[in-house]
């Protein structure tokens, strides 16, 4: 082969340093954010890992972000003093074992260090940009057909998503017990006999994790959704045993002229000492709010209480819906059928404790106040603050606003005032997820609570939950402990 034949060769295979124009697939999440693939869109802007910042590198020093989730990258969380949460010796940031709630911003710390931020708040700039996300959701809402279609045969749509994704979606919620502690309480050999109903028990990723823990003869589990597919998940695993787990198909917002009254499967009214309703509420219409609620105080008992977490409004999964998603005021669909609602703390303090909030004002009837002198100085009923905790007791009980009912979710009305539960704690809890490879931030936002049917008779003590570390008058204590 002479010398020219072999150059043509070569060039061959020689590249330009070209960029593919063709689409690439979307990129697969860790299994740690899994719970938020309805919510990722892929880094638009195309990077390069030799050009990326080391992990220790000074925020403004980093490269630019891209948008955060659909979120503008300018839109940075407010720091906290140094020092603040934790010791300097410490320079990990956390407590040892680590528990949620010990990692606060502060200054002079890179955002891309650690994956993850407690207690987190955000500027002006994305409460703006939130309103505005809001206005282009409510401009281009779900069209009536495929409201009606949602709205309709809502487990249809947790059928098809537990058929498609099986036990691999969710991961096991082993951190329950740090937000609730009872339900470490519960599991424990010289605990009292206690019955814990979990609504929405999805394929058994908090339950078992429960059962796993269980040294207490005494405790049952009672699993249950109204997703039969779910259920078979449940009755389908390993650690499933009858005498300690039961999983049935039921709607917690049932008609009490349904099967046993409108109760789960193998419980009569007053037999349950905890309810766990972990992000399920908000799946429900809230035209189901009412029934939902009854039932749940029928099936406990005096003193039983009902641990509560869910969707807050500002969170990331709202601002990022986009248009043919919005079907109510904070109330959506998403792209795979199920719904979501996202709740403000003043809200859930009506629905379960019967507290009426102050009515909402047009800007002209606030300025007109405002010229005669007449306005309160209470904070607005949107305003989203961080994890906050409330004993107070509940007021006079009042029936929820009733909205117009559009489809099968409306739930059998009833002339009785709705059943006022004691509100032992509530809260929100602001944290911030950190993509650390794509440098991203996501703001997360989410309600947790403790509500308690009065009286006395479940032997259960009554959970607190997680508390705010580094509060005032404590810092130096808090400071030594982390």
């Amino acid at each position: 082969m002479d010398s020219t034949t072999g150059e043509v060769a070569d060039t061959r295979f020689q590249t330009d340093d070209s960029h593919s124009t063709k689409q690439q697939p979307k990129q697969q999440l860790s299994k740690a954010m899994e719970h938020m693939r309805f919510a990722v869109t892929v880094d638009p802007i195309p990077r390069s890992s030799s050009t990326s910042a080391p992990a220790a590198e000074p925020l403004s020093d980093a490269p630019l972000e891209s948008d955060a989730y659909g979120v503008p990258a300018s839109i940075a969380p407010i720091r906290k003093p140094a020092n603040r949460s934790h010791s300097p010796t410490n320079n990990q940031k956390r407590s040892d074992p680590f528990a949620f709630g010990s990692r606060y911003l502060e200054e002079g710390d890179n955002i891309f260090e650690f994956n993850a931020w407690d207690h987190v708040e955000v500027d002006p700039a994305y409460q703006s940009f939130s309103s505005e996300q809001f206005e282009k959701q409510r401009a281009d809402p779900v069209s009536d057909f495929d409201k009606k279609r949602f709205n309709d045969n809502p487990e249809k749509w947790w059928n098809i998503f537990y058929k498609n994704n099986k036990t691999n979606f969710f991961k096991n919620r082993k951190w329950l017990a740090q937000e609730f502690p009872v339900l470490d309480e519960v599991t424990k050999e010289d605990s009292a006999p206690a019955v814990v109903l979990e609504i929405g028990a999805g394929a058994g990723n908090s339950a078992f994790p429960i059962l796993q823990k269980r040294q207490n003869n005494g405790l049952k589990i009672h699993a249950c959704d109204f997703s039969k597919k779910a259920v078979e998940l449940i009755r389908g695993h390993e650690l499933y045993d009858p005498q300690y787990i039961q999983a049935d198909v039921w709607d917690v917002a049932a008609s009490p002229d349904s099967e046993n009254g409108g109760l789960p499967p193998g419980l009569q009214e007053g037999s349950v000492d905890v309810v766990l309703m972990i992000f399920i509420f908000s799946a429900l219409n809230p035209n189901q709010w009412d029934q939902a609620v009854r039932n749940v105080w029928r099936v406990l008992k005096p003193g039983g209480q009902v641990l509560f977490r869910d969707y807050g409004r500002g969170d990331l999964a709202q601002v990022r819906f986009k248009k043919g998603r919005y079907m109510e005021e904070n109330f959506y669909v998403r792209g795979d059928g199920t719904r979501v609602y996202f709740f403000e703390k003043e809200e859930l303090e009506e629905i379960w404790g019967g507290k009426q909030r102050a009515p909402e004002q047009s800007e002209a009837e606030t300025s007109a106040q405002e010229a005669n002198g007449e306005t309160e100085s209470s904070p607005p009923s949107q305003k989203l603050s961080d994890l906050t905790l409330n004993n107070s007791k509940p007021e006079e009980t009042s029936s929820a606003e009733q909205q117009q009912p559009s489809s099968a979710d409306v739930a059998t009305p009833s002339q009785s005032p709705r059943p006022a539960f004691e509100i032992v704690h509530t809260g929100i809890d602001r944290r911030m997820l950190v993509n650390r490879q794509r440098r991203l931030k996501m703001y997360r936002c989410w309600m947790q609570a403790v509500f308690r049917k009065p009286g006395h008779q479940s032997e259960v003590p009554t959970s607190t939950i997680r508390q705010d570390k580094g509060k005032e008058g404590a810092e130096g204590e808090e400071e030594d402990e982390a």
